[in-house]
């Protein structure tokens, strides 16, 4: 497996504050929270970027969408709302090479642009 930051604390390397675990995803609050509740929902299965991912891994993506709004209904912050983001590479922010979704809610988030 490499040996990113999130592959790590999958392998249980190094601690993180754990919210939600199962046999395809593993999700934690992020250590830079840009948002009150900031949680990094990531697959257990390698993939760098989204670029990297196959036709036939599009479930990976659809787990990761459904845990988060699973996770946001059951910490009652759904009907207010929250944000999913997927960064992919340096252009789009992405600085660890494991796929992973932000979850951001718990304030009125702003719009996307300039």
């Amino acid at each position: 497996m490499p040996d990113t930051i999130f592959h790590k604390i999958i392998d249980r390397k190094i601690p993180a504050n754990i919210v939600y675990e199962d046999e395809y995803l593993i999700a934690f609050r992020d250590i830079a929270p840009q948002a009150p509740v900031h949680v990094l929902f990531v697959p257990k299965v390698t993939v760098p970027t989204l670029n990297d991912l196959k036709p036939d891994q599009a479930e990976i993506i659809g787990r990761l969408a459904i845990a988060a709004a699973n996770y946001a209904k059951a910490e009652g912050f759904a009907e207010d709302g929250y944000r999913i983001v997927m960064n992919c590479n340096d252009h789009g922010g992405q600085t660890v090479f494991q796929i992973h979704l932000h979850l951001l809610a718990g304030t009125q988030l702003g719009r996307f642009g300039r």
